[in-house]
């Protein structure tokens, strides 16, 4: 094995060990095993990304296991893979991090202490992101799939109570059923070329491959809780706020559009049936996700909606790429980068609000810049960035996705209608949370702010770097992406 194949199943095998150990070690020490893989997987993504850097690749597959020459599981090295592993391991180790601040007795909302149970799962969260970013082969995905699935599940359904347990089984209910969508496609692709890997999906016939490229659509929309499969998603609230961040920001949501580029690098040229698919559940998704956000006044279930919506602009650059523009491609993937950093971002200043003050819905808090400056800037930066607003990374993105949407529909109509309604939602976007942005931040603090407690350091740390990271990360995806 390589540098490269090393320091990968490295990233993947740690926090999968460390879980492990968490289970069978004293509950005090669990906190400090998930933080420490947390921290060495990290390091090795880093560590790959590196490698692929000085290797003048652009892209490397090394295949782990086979089967009479039938690759079963392997990892691909590529600019897509190598940017999203650091983003989803790191992410992970910053949310650990502040889970020590958050799961405590001082908090206001959820006094908790903390337990093994959700540091091991968590743990075996991070790794299973990192082996599905890697992973080559539809099997080695649909491992790392399934295991998300059920760490969704448990984490979800953490505070054991009713409706914590309901949400965690709609989460796992929902999200299976589009599964099969993989299931059915990895049947396709093998009784046709003989293999599992993805890059095969471009020798497959027309039909062959638009039926392959819907099923892994269909698992893709039910992870990134598009329509028809979005109810989870709100549902999911039910969560401790630092696993609510994760599964937004850079694990449960990102699984599928992660499958889903994987599967249109490897696919050639896509029939136009596909992109129609795409482009048209995109908007769709979109639009319904901005009508539901609107009246919501509890801040986690708004940023559900706005997650939902979010990814649906990552689904209509898949789209536009579909029909011809490579630009809208990397829009795409920057976007996945970006959002993770801000929303995460998002959904730990709403924990730190629940921690402080007992209370997250909107319309209590007012005048947080005053009271609580670190968690208005936060704020603010935040929903600036899902607003679309320069210089918040997501503007970037956005921006590259609509240039590619613009170049794809050409002369076509219908495609640049679809492009049009998708920035008039953008622009609503932007109102909306600017008038939160104005409503929480400013004036003199509520009696609810005014009560509000000291933010825990290991909170205080975690949110310094993610905005540095919201102000920087589009920069870095630009870099490296080209």
């Amino acid at each position: 094995m390589n540098a490269l194949s090393l320091l990968s199943l490295a990233s993947v095998l740690v926090p999968f060990v460390a879980a492990l150990i968490i289970v069978v070690s004293p509950r005090r020490f669990a906190k400090g095993i998930c933080i420490s893989a947390a921290a060495i997987a990290t390091a090795l993504t880093l560590g790959v990304w590196s490698q692929l850097a000085g290797s003048g690749s652009d892209s490397l597959v090394v295949n782990f296991l086979a089967l009479n020459d039938v690759a079963i599981f392997g990892f691909v090295f590529d600019k897509v893979s190598v940017l999203l592993a650091p983003c989803f391991v790191g992410i992970g180790l910053l949310i650990s991090i502040y889970s020590v601040g958050y799961l405590n007795a001082g908090n206001r909302e959820h006094a908790d202490a903390p337990r093994r149970r959700f540091y091991a799962f968590f743990t075996v969260f991070i790794g299973a992101m990192a082996g599905l970013v890697y992973s080559s082969t539809v099997l080695g995905q649909l491992v790392f799939f399934e295991v998300t699935g059920a760490c969704s599940w448990a984490l979800i359904g953490y505070y054991d109570t009713e409706t914590a347990r309901k949400s965690a089984m709609k989460a796992l209910i929902l999200t299976h059923i589009a599964s099969l969508g993989l299931y059915a496609a990895a049947g396709i692709l093998f009784f046709n070329t003989g293999t599992f890997e993805t890059s095969a999906i471009a020798g497959l016939g027309e039909s062959a491959k638009t039926a392959c490229l819907i099923l892994i659509l269909i698992a893709a929309w039910g992870k990134s809780a598009q329509l028809p499969f979005y109810m989870w998603l709100p549902s999911a609230m039910e969560a401790p706020t630092p696993v609510s961040a994760y599964l937004h920001g850079a694990s449960m949501v990102k699984v599928g559009v992660a499958v889903f580029a994987r599967a249109l690098i490897g696919a050639g040229t896509v029939p136009l049936s596909v992109g129609w698919v795409v482009v048209v559940g995109g908007i769709l998704t979109c639009l319904f996700a901005f009508f539901m956000y609107l009246p919501q006044k509890d801040m986690k279930r708004l940023l559900a909606f706005s997650t939902i919506s979010q990814l649906a602009y990552i689904f209509l650059g898949f789209g536009f790429y579909i029909f011809g523009s490579d630009l809208a491609l990397q829009g795409s993937v920057m976007h996945i980068f970006n959002h993770a950093f801000t929303k995460t971002l998002f959904f730990l200043i709403a924990g730190a609000f629940s921690y402080t003050m007992g209370t997250r819905m909107l319309p209590k808090l007012k005048g947080v810049l005053k009271k609580q400056p670190l968690l208005g800037v936060g704020f603010g930066i935040a929903a600036l960035s899902i607003a679309g607003a320069p210089p918040m990374n997501l503007f970037f993105s956005k921006y590259v996705i609509f240039c590619g949407g613009i170049e794809a529909a050409g002369s076509n109509p219908i495609l640049m209608a679809i492009v049009i309604i998708a920035l008039i939602e953008t622009i609503g976007c932007f109102a909306w949370f600017l008038k939160w942005t104005g409503s929480v931040l400013f004036g003199e603090p509520s009696e609810t702010v005014a009560k509000s407690q000291a933010v825990p350091r290991p909170m205080v740390a975690v949110f310094v770097v993610l905005i540095v990271m919201v102000m920087a990360s589009s920069f870095i995806a630009a870099a490296w992406l080209g």
